[in-house]
């Protein structure tokens, strides 16, 4: 049976919420939405709202780089390869073409906007090499501080230079619908309560959903929040199965789940086991620069052939000036559990990463739902197929952030000047009940979904995981809850069944979905994208 939530977490009536009005309303201040914002017509008036503060999101904490053909030894098909490689046989390539072309001249923009990459001894770009890449092709800024640079010149582009209005802290409840149309969303911030904000258009760019796991690099605000609520609006999802892992998480008790940049992999970083054997030659020819779902893998079947919690990230065979200034954020928290990256090992194991799936988008970021936008990691593009190669995902948000941003622009100026709210109600919602302690069901909830939906799965787990779901949803969706926190909870459930039920429909392995009882990836059956909507059976759309 189709998956159906209830349609708004909320019960509310317009006449006893206050209105606000936009042209363009921007769901989130990654690098998608400011990329989005940058687009958007002066003549419009424009909402910028994130849950946090603006620089919160998985774009500051992108340790990598952005990745485009910047080096007379490379090209345009090398990069394309790759990512079709990377993709295993399920990206859109067209999509690939038109991204990867588009690279080198948003890179060149970010520089003229402020952003300080990081450069060789005669002011050229330094250009790294990451798993998956066949050429030197990463840029970054600070060693492994490239998102937080990234945004900071954004974010000051947007404050500063464009003047838009940004409502910070602000919860983005649901999008607002009627008659099959995206008209807005329901907010809440603690100090005006919850507002109706009406648009004309309005894009998601509301990043991943890390948070549904235990272990995981994502920071707390990645909690689904736009993939449960386009899909409670009606929005169509494709993907969901595919969330990726990243190999080198930093694992030590007590310690926040830091990422461990696959830069390190590039500059000749080794992975040894709990003996200090190199493994990862005996699982694939590249060694360390295999992409992220063989890497991932390989770790997982040596941890459990050593018995072994983790494995170690090894740099002591390089120069150690170089190692310590070339990852100076990595050093300095290593440093904080008596680590020197230049000399010990580093603990580290797979993580949640990158939810490759999200809000099915066109060329242009257009949803299914009219007037409803998506870009970055709230969307599938078609850009990563079944696996994201290294340092594409801030390249996908500023190339989708930029054709979204133009497109909804257009859109919104063809609009008349003046328009309405809608008399929208949802006075059934909510019936109050006892309270529920919400931090024990995330805890539960993050706790299964590592072990039944991680790295491998199999249909045993995955139903068992099915009906324990349910049934925390049965009692958990229905109720009023009035703050953050139960709004999340809310997300996670919905998100992780939605991704539960992709993983169950495909059977097979492909890219960074593992099946232990469906182990080979199968191209004349699951050459497919598996779409899913409320209400609706689901849909599989062959390339």
């Amino acid at each position: 049976m189709p998956f159906s939530p209830p349609r708004y977490l909320v019960p509310f009536h317009p006449k006893r919420i206050s209105h606000h009005f936009v042209d363009v309303m921007i769901i989130g201040g990654g690098i998608a939405g400011l990329r989005a914002a940058m687009e958007i017509d002066p003549r419009l008036s424009l909402l910028v709202v994130t849950k946090d503060h603006m620089r919160e999101s998985n774009s500051t904490y992108a340790q990598g780089g952005i990745a485009g053909v910047l080096d007379t030894a490379d090209n345009f098909a090398n990069h394309v390869a790759d990512t079709l490689t990377a993709g295993a046989n399920l990206c859109d390539p067209d999509v690939v073409e038109m991204v990867v072309r588009e690279a080198p001249d948003h890179i060149r923009q970010l520089i003229a906007w402020g952003t300080k990459f990081d450069t060789e001894v005669g002011g050229e770009l330094m250009l790294g090499r990451e798993g998956g890449h066949s050429h030197k092709r990463i840029v970054h800024a600070m060693g492994d501080a490239t998102g937080a640079e990234i945004m900071r010149a954004m974010t000051v582009r947007v404050r500063e230079e464009l003047k838009a209005q940004i409502w910070p802290n602000t919860f983005t409840i649901d999008l607002l619908t009627t008659e099959g149309e995206c008209r807005g969303a329901l907010v809440w911030n603690a100090q005006h309560g919850k507002t109706f904000v009406w648009a004309k258009q309005t894009i998601l760019c509301t990043g991943g959903t890390g948070q549904v796991y235990r272990e995981t690099t994502n920071p707390p605000v990645a909690t689904g929040d736009g993939h449960a609520m386009s899909y409670r609006a009606g929005a169509v999802l494709s993907d969901m199965e595919f969330m990726q892992f990243h190999p080198t998480v930093l694992y030590i008790a007590g310690s926040s789940r830091s990422l461990i940049t696959e830069a390190m992999r590039g500059e000749g970083a080794e992975l040894v086991d709990a003996n200090g054997h190199r493994f990862m030659p005996d699982y694939d020819p590249r060694a360390e620069l295999a992409p992220r779902d063989i890497v991932s893998r390989s770790i997982v079947e040596q941890m459990a052939k050593t018995n072994h919690p983790c494995v170690y990230l090894k740099l002591s065979h390089l120069d150690a000036d170089f190692v310590r200034g070339r990852f100076p954020g990595i050093a300095q928290t290593c440093s904080e559990f008596g680590i020197d990256i230049a000399r010990d090992p580093i603990p580290v194991r797979p993580g949640a990463h990158y939810m490759v799936g999200g809000v099915r988008v066109d060329q242009d970021g257009r949803t299914s739902l009219p007037r409803l936008w998506a870009a970055g990691e709230a969307s599938a593009s078609g850009l990563h197929g079944a696996n994201r190669l290294a340092s594409n995902s801030l390249l996908e948000g500023l190339v989708y952030g930029a054709h979204a941003g133009r497109a909804m622009s257009a859109a919104a100026l063809e609009e008349p000047d003046t328009f309405q709210a809608i008399p929208l109600e949802n006075p059934e919602a909510g019936a109050r009940h006892e309270p529920l302690d919400l931090a024990d069901i995330r805890n539960s909830l993050k706790s299964l979904m590592w072990r039944d939906a991680g790295v491998w799965r199999n249909e045993q787990v995955l139903q068992e995981a099915s009906r324990t779901i349910d049934t925390w949803i049965r009692y958990a969706l229905p109720r009023q809850l009035t703050d953050p926190s139960g709004w999340e909870l809310q997300n996670l459930l919905t998100v992780s069944r939605v991704m539960i039920e992709a993983a169950l429909l495909r059977t097979e392995s492909r890219g960074v979905h593992l099946r232990t009882d469906y182990q080979e990836s199968d191209d004349k059956n699951w050459r497919k994208h598996i779409l899913l909507r409320r209400d609706t059976e689901p849909e599989f759309v062959g390339l």
